[in-house]
């Protein structure tokens, strides 16, 4: 990302704007720097906002149905109940101070509109702003049309110093400094300077895509192509030229000036929705007039143009347009008649990828591919689109989503790949058996994951009609699974036990699907246990490691590791217990996976309390409260009696104020902190306040009733203390509890005091923006 240049007096307006509506728009053409603007003030007003700032970037989104999904993606919420996902956003939300950037909205207009509405209207402590190219047209939103960058003060002779002053000018210069290192602004190049911002209206994507001519030409020569390019597109007319052909004519020379393959490159390149990297041009856009080997140079030519902006990324490098740059290459795509055919290919590249990733899940490159999966989300859903809305290519949707299995359910998807099958199940009548049988199954993994047992049965019924009636091995295998695992969820053991033994061994264990075994080998471990067959247990969550650390595997082994660590404490081994949720947890770490991290610092706590360590034990489970609802998930019905003991056992053991005091520290803390204690590591210090202890996740409201209820004031007596209704005061209070997971007024009280103590000497966050 290149430096920020100028925009103080659009800065301030827009602080300003959020202190006094909770809606605010940012309109303007493309490339007038909305996008810039709002990630500008979202960094300036972090501190206003405890519980984050969020942007969502929408721009390469084309599915309205994906709108919430998207935005749950973005805070990161795995929620994995069958709940809507407007549902699941807006309880997440309901009582936080939190800042909501959408990016882009104008293709979403309507959506967005009754996104954002609905959600201010839940969540009462919400901002949003908003960057579109026009107003979203709801109650109370207000809008700032965002205008080119200041010019200089025509007519003025001002010296090179002063008329650096001008963000227009500080823009240019800053560029023309990236590409040519020794460039400076001086009395002597000034006046052509000036006129250059002048003809591109100061609009900052024209002042960039210019400022990089400066690599081939001179500033005067600069200068002369600009007047040239402009007097051509003006012939004929005594107007001005307007903005919106300003910056047209700017690309349109970048277009001009590409060579032929080039202009190929920038229009194939712009069917892929969240960039690319250079296996993915070659596929995608070679071929035609390109050949495969001469995609790398074109890369780096449009580079060097400033029509591909290049960013590094863990997996290595990607290509990514601006989205005013990737539309004109889209409309040159489509004006070709080509675009059928490209987008064509950009399905096929990530149907393969999908399918090529669940080949490879199972072994040493699993943390890779999951994390290629992660960045390539944006390009997943455009070939599922492309599929759905192209005849005669639904199953084609049905085989890509059902090879995504695994990543839809280790990067917490749910809900969005239940959607793609359900999608596709639902219109494609016509698929083979074959892959409606295997879209079923995984429908049925995903529904028990999220206890949709209705759901569930449903699609079981189908895919064991479909299984028996093919007789293929694979699919009767998965059958059998997801169905001990349905038998296993609602605590049916025996039949459990029977289904996923018949999984492991007369199936996934004769066809010799490695992967299969190990997935339900463990699920067939968790059942000996529950039903106190501990031998046997431990003899399948041992030969199911070994399988795994043969193939140097990190998702099957965590979750093994996990119940298996249960399972030894049980029999009275807690150093080895603590080993083994230790190294789970590391295990999950690349995935961010909040569920299972979850139930390992569960099971922590029950070890700590079981060793007379109630101290740790209180600690943990505060801190589980946010972590369970920050996932969305819930304790195995199974493993509650657990929970319930080791509270019971620390409350006995610390005495009930004792206790409140150390889960309400327990609640204070982050994630990142409570993963330290939990490995038995120092916690974090928090920047702010020199302490282990997190800012309060609570609002300035909320925190104004938590300390009135610490002072032992009533419901009625802080309504009237802060002058509001008592019904209002009342939701405050089930707000704070909510957040903090807390069961009475004492522990908000013991929390106040802890927190209180934390932030002695740094001051509480005022809330202004």
């Amino acid at each position: 990302m290149t430096s920020f240049v100028g925009r103080r007096r659009e800065i301030a307006d827009v602080r300003q704007m959020l202190t006094r509506s909770r809606m605010v728009t940012l309109t303007g053409p493309g490339g007038v720097g909305k996008t810039r603007l709002a990630s500008r003030v979202a960094a300036d007003v972090q501190r206003a906002f405890p519980d984050g700032v969020w942007l969502v970037e929408l721009a390469a989104l084309q599915n309205p149905e994906l709108l919430v999904q998207t935005v749950i993606d973005t805070l990161e919420i795995q929620d994995r109940t069958s709940r809507s996902p407007i549902r699941v956003l807006v309880d997440h939300l309901q009582g936080r101070r939190a800042l909501l950037i959408l990016d882009n909205c104008e293709h979403l207009l309507g959506e967005t509109a009754m996104l954002a509405g609905e959600l201010l209207r839940a969540a009462p402590d919400l901002r949003i702003l908003a960057t579109s190219r026009q107003a979203l047209g709801i109650v109370g939103e207000q809008t700032m049309g965002v205008p080119p960058m200041p010019l200089p003060d025509s007519g003025r002779q001002d010296p090179a110093d002063v008329l650096a002053g001008a963000d227009a000018v500080q823009l240019f210069t800053d560029r023309a400094v990236a590409v040519l290192p020794g460039f400076t602004l001086n009395d002597a190049n000034r006046g052509v300077v000036e006129r250059i911002v002048r003809r591109l209206d100061g609009i900052p994507l024209g002042i960039e895509l210019a400022a990089v001519r400066l690599r081939v030409l001179s500033i005067e020569q600069l200068n002369d192509r600009l007047d040239d390019r402009f007097r051509l597109l003006s012939a004929g007319s005594r107007t001005v030229m307007p903005r919106h052909q300003t910056l047209r004519a700017l690309i349109d020379w970048s277009h001009t000036l590409c060579t032929e393959q080039e202009r190929l490159l920038w229009a194939r390149a712009s069917v892929f929705a969240d960039g690319l990297d250079l296996d993915a041009a070659e596929a995608v856009c070679a071929g035609d007039g390109i050949d495969r080997d001469e995609i790398i140079d074109l890369v780096a030519g449009l580079v060097d143009k400033s029509v591909f902006t290049r960013e590094e990324q863990a997996g290595g490098v990607r290509y990514r347009l601006l989205e005013t740059i990737r539309q004109y290459g889209l409309d040159r795509l489509r004006e070709s008649g080509d675009e059928d055919r490209l987008r064509g290919r950009h399905r096929d590249y990530y149907r393969d990828l999908a399918v090529h990733a669940q080949e490879e899940w199972f072994g040493p490159d699993q943390v890779t591919w999951f994390e290629r999966l992660r960045s390539e989300h944006g390009n997943l859903r455009t070939a599922l689109d492309f599929c759905f809305a192209t005849p005669g290519e639904h199953a084609q949707a049905l085989i890509m989503t059902t090879a995504l299995r695994y990543y839809w359910i280790a990067a917490g998807f749910l809900r969005e790949g239940r959607t793609w099958v359900e999608r596709g199940l639902a219109s494609s009548q016509a698929a083979p058996d074959d892959v409606r049988a295997l879209a079923l199954c995984m429908l049925t993994r995903l529904a028990i994951l999220q206890n949709d047992f209705a759901a569930a049965e449903s699609g079981l019924k189908e895919s064991r009609v479909l299984a028996e009636r093919l007789g293929d091995g694979s699919i009767i295998a998965q059958v059998r699974y997801v169905s001990g695992l349905a038998a296993l969820f609602q605590g049916r053991l025996p039949e459990a036990l029977k289904l996923l033994a018949e999984a492991t061994y007369d199936w996934y264990g004769e066809i010799g699907d490695e992967m299969g075994v190990v997935n339900s080998m463990m699920y067939l471990a968790i059942a000996h246990s529950f039903l106190g067959d501990s031998d046997t247990a431990v003899t399948l969550f041992e030969e199911c490691l070994r399988r795994c650390e043969a193939r140097s595997e990190n998702w099957f082994t965590s979750y093994a590791k996990c119940v298996y660590g249960l399972e030894v404490w049980r029999q009275g081994d807690p150093a080895r217990a603590i080993e083994l949720e230790h190294e789970s947890i590391r295990l999950k770490e690349p995935f961010n996976d909040g569920l299972g991290t979850a139930l390992c610092v569960e099971i922590l706590a029950w070890i700590a309390a079981g060793e007379d360590d109630c101290e740790r034990a209180a600690l943990l489970l505060g801190a589980l409260g946010p972590m369970w609802r920050s996932v969305g998930g819930s304790l195995f019905h199974y493993l509650r009696a657990f929970h319930e003991d080791c509270e019971r056992r620390a409350r006995d053991g610390l005495g009930a104020r004792k206790f409140d005091s150390i889960m309400a520290k327990g609640a204070g803390l982050d994630l990142r902190q409570a993963v330290a204690v939990a490995l038995g590591e120092k916690a974090p210090v928090d920047e702010t306040s020199g302490t282990a202890v997190a800012e309060s996740p609570l609002t300035p409201r909320e925190l104004e009733t938590a300390r009135l209820v610490a002072q032992g004031l009533t419901n009625k007596e802080i309504a009237a203390a802060l002058v509001i209704s008592r019904r209002t005061a009342e939701g405050h209070i089930e707000h704070i509890m909510n957040k903090l997971g807390f069961k009475s007024r004492t522990q908000i009280a013991v929390y106040i005091g802890q927190l209180d103590r934390a932030l002695d000497g740094d001051g509480a966050s005022t809330g202004e923006v």
